[in-house]
């Protein structure tokens, strides 16, 4: 219980709690444009930064003059996107920008490196009814076959699993296979970012590619 009781002090500031949302995005920030997410100061950023990467959820990247951090790994995107979803609904907005912004994000978003919100669970219902996937989420044979055709190559990392969406209160596909196939819709140009947020929409050549995919639950 130490280590529970440990993860929920780094979590319950509210600062280290938005430098772990905006990074959700599967990107690596400096540190100056994570002070200026959170709106507190560099130094004060700065040892936030340190304590979140000392309690392994951040990990930092040096390059030059600048600090790069990123989430550890998925295994913590999907820890954090379990946690807001057992959360509780998310307050209501207190302004039409931040409104805007909250429902951009329930229709399509980043978990990390795969598709979470309205979108990433028409994927997983599609993926399914395509028999890609079972119920539970499993890769079946078809479906491996399937996404090795879109140069899908298995790896030590778990090939599928569910992560529990936020906004939507269901599983959606995280693992390899998940982001393996939001990373070709990005690479396609299938997938478009909404501003700097971790937002995202089909294109007009993604709407056309989901549909000759077969994906048809939109």
């Amino acid at each position: 219980m130490a280590v529970v009781e440990a993860l929920a002090r780094l979590l319950a500031d509210r600062t280290r709690a938005a430098f772990c949302g905006a990074l959700l995005d599967g990107r690596a920030w400096t540190a100056n444009e994570l002070a200026q997410h959170a709106g507190v100061a560099a130094s004060t950023a700065s040892e936030h930064l340190t304590r979140l990467i000392e309690g392994g959820l951040l990990v930092e990247h040096r390059q030059g003059r600048h600090r790069y951090v990123a989430l550890a790994g998925p295994h913590v995107a999907e820890l954090l996107e379990t946690m807001t979803a057992f959360a509780g609904p998310p307050a209501r907005p207190r302004t039409l920008r931040t409104a805007a912004v909250s429902a951009a994000m329930a229709r399509g978003r980043t978990c990390y490196d795969h598709l979470a919100g309205g979108l990433g669970i028409a994927l997983k219902s599609g993926l399914v009814e395509l028999g890609v996937v079972s119920a539970d989420l499993a890769v079946t044979e078809p479906g491996m076959v399937w996404l090795k055709e879109l140069g899908f190559e298995p790896s030590k990392r778990q090939v599928s699993r569910a992560c529990l969406d936020w906004t939507e209160r269901v599983p959606h596909l995280a693992g390899a296979a998940g982001a393996h196939l939001c990373g070709v819709f990005f690479e396609r140009g299938w997938l478009r970012r909404i501003g700097t947020s971790r937002a995202v929409v089909l294109t007009a050549a993604g709407e056309q590619g989901w549909r000759d995919l077969g994906l048809t639950d939109r």
